[in-house]
Formats: structure tokens, C-alpha cells, sequence
């Protein structure tokens, strides 16, 4: 799986509160959550997103309230992955959770700027900066938790695990 897309860059301590404000948990639309992502700390975030852009930032990214609307609503405007040097714990598993991909790299990160290119493999977790022509390597995931990513989160990585059960048991029974 790999992704291309434009740097949007940010420091340390970015916190839930600040991917996507607290007035907003009463909303469960992916869709109207991304209208207000990161609004506190970039109000043109969503009119300069493109499918496939990049969030960088520092430390301890995501930080803050365990609220899954938070990746869900950096997921839905159209992010393709998230590099930073550290995530908080409970963000780190929300976000695969729902499938969004993140990658902790200190080198990409100290070597990434605001509105350069990235080439990303997931599966090999190599970071290309296409625009300064630079090579970073972030831990590459096991292949089960790409299968989660790919099939887009969780809850459908579940259901399409259910399914194919269900239908390698009926094959059996008619056997």
C-alpha cells in the first residue's frame, strides 16, 4: 500500500482538542467531523487537504481524550498517513483501529517541511521525500495489522473475516 501526497506540517503536543474540537463529539458523520479537523491549529487545514496528504509533526502527537473522533476525522478528510516522531499510546491504537496509518520516524520527521512531496510504502515503511530527494525508514507493519488498514479499519477487517468464515463453513457443510 502506498501513499503519495503534500506535507502538512506541525510541532509537538498536538492533542485531540486540537485535531478536532470538543464541540464536536455530539457529531458521528466522518464526513462533518472533517470539515473541523484541526481547526484550532490550522484554520485552512481543510480547504488545502487533498486525498493522500501527509500530517507530520513532532512528539507525542494525539495526545489527550482516548476520543476515536480524533484519527477518524483526519482519516475522513482525506489524510493518507500520519509521521511523527511519537504518538500517544491510545491515539497509536485508535487510529489503527479505524485504519488510519501512522508511522514514528525521528529521521523523516527532522528531514520533512511544511508542503514537501512523500512517497510512503506502508508495507515497507519507507518515507520518501520525493522533493528534497531523501530516504527515511520507519518500522514496517506486521502483515496482519496491514490487512486492518487495508481492509479500512476494525470493524471491517471483522466483518470480512466473518464472511469468509461463513462461507468456508457452508462449503464444508455441503461437501
Amino acid at each position: 500500500m502506498k501513499i503519495k501526497g503534500k506535507v502538512h506540517k506541525y510541532g509537538s503536543n498536538v492533542d485531540t482538542d486540537v485535531i478536532i474540537p470538543g464541540q464536536y463529539m455530539e457529531i458521528s458523520d466522518a464526513k462533518e467531523l472533517a470539515k473541523h479537523c484541526m481547526e484550532d491549529i490550522d484554520s485552512e487545514f481543510v480547504n488545502r487537504v487533498q486525498p493522500g496528504d501527509v500530517i507530520v509533526a513532532e512528539e507525542n502527537f494525539g495526545y489527550g481524550s482516548s476520543r476515536e473522533h480524533a484519527p477518524l476525522a483526519i482519516k475522513a478528510s482525506g489524510v493518507g498517513c500520519v509521521i511523527a516522531k511519537s504518538f500517544a499510546r491510545i491515539f497509536y491504537r485508535n487510529a489503527i483501529n479505524i485504519g488510519l496509518p501512522i508511522l514514528e520516524s525521528q529521521e523523516a520527521v527532522d528531514g520533512i517541511e511544511n508542503g514537501d512531496i512523500l512517497e510512503v510504502d506502508l508495507k515497507t515503511g519507507e518515507i520518501v521525500n520525493v522533493s528534497k530527494g531523501k530516504r527515511f525508514q520507519a518500522q514496517a507493519y506486521p502483515d496482519f495489522i496491514m490487512e486492518l488498514i487495508s481492509a479500512g479499519g476494525l470493524v471491517e477487517y471483522t466483518r470480512r473475516r466473518l464472511i469468509k468464515n461463513r462461507k468456508g463453513n457452508e462449503r464444508r457443510i455441503l461437501s
